[in-house]
């Protein structure tokens, strides 16, 4: 019996949330890389975003979770904008302001069908309270996940619905990319290939700190990515500079959203949710596939290609959405324009449809 206790207790130690923290990065980042290349071998797209986010997902499910300082996470977002305002020619402007009607249209139609989705499964008593409409929110998860408390929602139901989205969203969308890509973009490079001229990779650098910190600064929701996006497409409109990132810093930025998003997913969190795991990835899976839809509906009205029209309307966060399609062979400026408006979309209205209808809802309960 004593043996026994003993055994328990030595393989009690050798789990991840007894490791020191210098251990578990030890781990995690091997085996972000050992994932990351076993997905490339696959050929699947954004296998740097995916690779770090499954043995973030791995080692946190075991409480082995690392924090990202916040420093580092808002300097890898900003330069996911900036690889976003790299990708997108100046002339998307003309183009969106032909086809508002398109990109108006395409942002509504997720925002009222997740919206319609989050309020069945909130009417059905499957979560508490206004858990499933906040929840359900097609963006802005942090914004959603801080307003939903004083409404009524559970904000750790909120926060694992959220990502949970994300996550599924980002797998989803690679392997639609990997089985149907094609299109009318061009595949990033690889992201061992030679560092781009200095001039143009200090810029966009200078552009991704600059936006960031002071989209932080000034809490713009999103701001870390969206105002570096914002300032490098203004700079490439209103002045001769261009705008580059060398793959590898690309690679290191990738690597660091995936180890954010899969760091949401602790243990803590997943028991916390096991009883309602089945419901919100059926939910989650209906707002993909319903979207899968309004997308081939985008293809038949704008003819862009299948895998375009998928990633301009998929549900997921707009900055995996946008790593995914800068790996494959998309129109890129199509896809950021509707993820970025829906975005928008979300945060402007998006509440305020919450705070709506969670006055339908039934009263708070406790899972």
């Amino acid at each position: 019996m004593v043996e026994t206790i003993e055994a328990t207790r030595n393989l009690d130690a050798l789990r991840p949330r007894n490791w020191p923290v210098q251990w578990r990065w030890l781990v995690l980042v091997p085996l972000s890389l050992i994932f990351a290349v076993l997905l490339e071998m696959l050929r699947l797209p954004a296998a740097l975003l995916l690779g770090p986010m499954a043995a973030a997902i791995l080692l946190a499910s075991q409480d082995g979770t690392v924090r990202i300082a916040p420093p580092v996470f808002v300097t890898c977002q900003g330069i996911v904008g900036a690889m976003i305002a790299v990708n997108l020619p100046v002339s998307i402007f003309p183009v969106m302001v032909a086809d508002w009607p398109v990109f108006l249209l395409g942002t509504l139609s997720t925002l009222l069908a997740s919206s319609l989705l989050g309020w069945i499964l909130s009417r059905s008593g499957a979560l508490p309270g206004t858990t499933a409409i906040w929840g359900s929110a097609p963006g802005a998860a942090t914004v959603m996940t801080l307003m939903s408390e004083q409404f009524g929602a559970d904000m750790r139901l909120v926060a694992f619905m959220q990502y949970m989205r994300v996550v599924a969203c980002a797998v989803v969308a690679t392997l639609v990319s990997r089985f149907i890509g094609h299109g009318g973009g061009s595949a990033a490079p690889h992201w061992v290939a030679l560092p781009a001229a200095w001039l143009p990779v200090a810029t966009a650098i200078a552009v991704a700190l600059i936006g960031a910190y002071a989209g932080v600064r000034l809490k713009i929701p999103g701001g870390a990515m969206l105002t570096p996006m914002i300032l490098g497409m203004m700079l490439k409109l209103f002045t001769p500079l261009h705008l580059d990132l060398p793959p590898l810093i690309l690679a290191a930025s990738y690597a660091v959203v995936g180890w954010a998003i899969g760091m949401r997913f602790s243990a803590s969190v997943l028991r916390y949710a096991k009883k309602v795991f089945l419901r919100v990835v059926t939910s989650i899976l209906a707002l993909i596939l319903i979207c899968c839809g309004f997308g081939a509906i985008l293809m038949l009205v704008t003819g862009v290609d299948p895998l375009t029209a998928y990633l301009a309307t998929s549900p997921g966060g707009a900055d995996s959405v946008a790593i995914i399609a800068a790996s494959s062979k998309v129109n890129m400026p199509f896809v950021m324009t509707m993820q970025i408006a829906r975005f928008l979309c979300v945060l402007i209205v998006g509440p305020a449809i919450a705070r709506l209808l969670s006055k339908t809802s039934p009263a708070p309960r406790r899972v």
